[in-house]
């Protein structure tokens, strides 16, 4: 069963709100006219631009690489493809990943045959961290062009650090946001009714509970960052400052030694003592949701309402944060500097960031992902949208999910995959 099919009278809403976003997108007269703010200076300039901007896109084919782990979110996005293709005659592919690395790979490697601004593979990419950071540093990305698209005047870059930096890196217009992130712990309260939230009280409940804990293997974006918000929180916080500069590598194995002393402590109390993994976010939920484990991880805070509306995870399940903070990020979409589509990309990418495709993202019916845009920026009709938007009893309040701490620089997550590889998976 889909996921439109699954949710029922919301098929409708969600419908219209993408009619709605292609409307904003191609120009036309949409049946429910959105009131926006006036443009000022150069997001004036920018939408006398837009125009040539769809001619150009008419008529080609974006290449959308993105991480194809959760069916729903694949949905979304093709969802979102078939609206912009009907409204801007824009087809978008969805290249589904494993790991976004595979996509910055190929683009460094065509760049290095001399397809460095055009005859790429990918004329979109979902990013953040690591890959952002590899592909800006080597001038691989095309821009700046956040402020050339029209929907960008409802992000307020001021208004949260995750969206003007990505990692240690500043975005500069090379990135779109489309999506807030926090990690937080996923629990049902009849089976865990205070679930761990710190590493000691994690460990002690682990070896209370054999057998019935595991975490995605690493490079999985969720098992990765299990790994750095551990050693973040096992660090003394006088020296979680060197989390935010380059990896050391001479300084590296004793600055991380709590957490692989602590991966070492729980490692014979976890599901097949640790000797086994599974492959990521989604198949951890499916083990916890057929019971095999008790808790697990998630970058959105609207998971769990997800789940329980799917009828995946019981109407007890729940989500909360860590103790003194979770890890928060922002994630994006980027135009490779040697795409061949870039039009068509900058019109997916507004559509998007348009209120209508942003409010039926926070759905958690939908997907559940927190939003990019600023409500004082929306309209009072767009604003009366996400604010009718039942969140649920599973989505966490802001004390539940407590403060956003910062990701480490990315090159910490490379070194941290690295070193568990060799320590868990070498036999």
């Amino acid at each position: 069963m889909t996921l439109w099919m699954r949710i029922g009278g919301r098929v409708a809403l969600a419908v219209a709100l993408a009619w709605g976003a292609a409307a904003h997108a191609a120009g036309t007269t949409a049946p429910a006219p959105q009131p926006a703010p006036k443009p000022q200076g150069a997001q004036l300039r920018a939408q006398t631009d837009w125009q040539a901007v769809l001619d150009e896109a008419r008529g080609q084919t974006v290449r959308f690489n993105a991480w194809g782990g959760d069916p729903d979110i694949n949905e979304f996005i093709e969802r979102v493809a078939a609206e912009t293709e009907g409204c801007c005659d824009v087809v978008v592919e969805l290249v589904k990943l494993a790991d976004t690395a595979e996509a910055v790979a190929r683009i460094k490697a065509e760049a290095a045959a001399g397809r460095k601004t055009d005859g790429g593979s990918v004329d979109l990419i979902w990013i953040n961290g690591e890959n952002f950071a590899a592909l800006r540093t080597a001038d691989l990305l095309w821009g700046p062009m956040l402020d050339r698209l029209p929907n960008a005047r409802f992000i307020d870059l001021g208004a949260n650090p995750a969206l003007a930096r990505d990692g240690s890196l500043p975005v500069d217009g090379y990135e779109v946001p489309w999506g807030l992130s926090q990690f937080g712990l996923v629990y049902d309260r009849t089976v865990t009714p205070e679930p761990p939230r710190s590493p000691a009280a994690l460990a002690d409940w682990i070896e209370a509970h054999p057998g019935r804990f595991t975490y995605p293997a690493p490079p999985d974006f969720i098992g990765s960052a299990f790994l750095k918000q551990m050693l973040i929180m096992l660090l003394p916080k006088e020296k979680r400052p060197a989390l935010a500069r380059p990896v050391d590598p001479a300084k590296a194995p004793g600055l991380t030694a709590p957490l692989w002393a602590w991966l070492d402590r729980i490692r014979p109390a976890m599901w097949r003592e640790g000797r086994a993994f599974p492959p990521n976010g989604p198949a951890l939920e499916r083990m916890q949701a057929d019971g095999a484990v008790d808790l697990g991880f998630t970058f959105h805070p609207g998971q769990a309402a997800s789940a329980i509306a799917s009828g995946l995870m019981p109407a007890s399940t729940r989500v909360i944060g860590w103790s003194g903070g979770s890890i928060a990020n922002a994630h994006f979409i980027a135009i490779p500097a040697n795409a061949d589509a870039k039009a068509g990309a900058m019109v997916f990418a507004n559509m998007l960031i348009s209120p209508e495709v942003q409010a039926a993202k926070l759905d958690p019916l939908i997907w559940g992902d927190m939003t990019v845009l600023s409500a004082g920026r929306l309209s009072a009709e767009d604003r009366a949208v996400f604010r009718d938007i039942d969140l649920g009893p599973a989505w966490p309040s802001e004390e539940e999910l407590g403060p956003a701490i910062p990701e480490p620089h990315p090159s910490w997550t490379d070194w941290l995959e690295a070193e568990w590889a060799r320590r868990y998976l070498a036999g």
